[in-house]
């Protein structure tokens, strides 16, 4: 099992749980970029630096992704295709993506974006909170425990 981490909009108490974890639990822990990301020096941190492009990292996590491994994304579409690969997308705040819920968030997303050409103010994301950071913590945590499970 591997984790990915789509870096570029993750915020940075996100990755350092991600790095307590690879360490505590000595798992791969990858961070994929359009930009320069500086990681801890450890065996099982990694960061990968991809060309500057919409998608140029979330085709690299694609390519890379295999059944089973986390991925750490906000991105819907990037989600909807580490899904298709069976994989397991997790949202910075701690929701997970599911094959049930995909195609509503898909679809929520389409309708924002045309709302947001049309000219309306949709407004952005609420500001990233202590217990978005606690409810991710959990979730991971939840998730790599029943993976141990025997």
């Amino acid at each position: 099992m591997h984790i990915w981490v789509d870096a570029d909009a993750c915020p940075a108490v996100i990755k350092d749980i991600l790095f307590r974890v690879a360490e505590r639990l000595q798992l791969d822990v990858t961070l994929i970029a359009n930009q320069l990301i500086r990681v801890p020096g450890s065996r099982f941190i990694h960061a990968f630096q991809v060309p500057m492009g919409a998608d140029s990292a979330d085709d690299k996590i694609v390519e890379r992704v295999s059944p089973g491994d986390i991925v750490v994304t906000n991105d819907i579409p990037l989600a909807s295709l580490v899904l298709d690969k069976g994989g397991l997308p997790l949202s910075p705040r701690g929701d997970w993506f599911t094959k049930d819920s995909i195609g509503q968030q898909l679809a929520m997303r389409a309708f924002m974006e045309e709302l947001r050409s049309s000219g309306v103010d949709t407004g952005g994301p609420a500001k990233f909170s202590h217990a978005d950071r606690q409810k991710f913590a959990n979730a991971l945590d939840r998730e790599l425990a029943r993976i141990k499970r025997p």
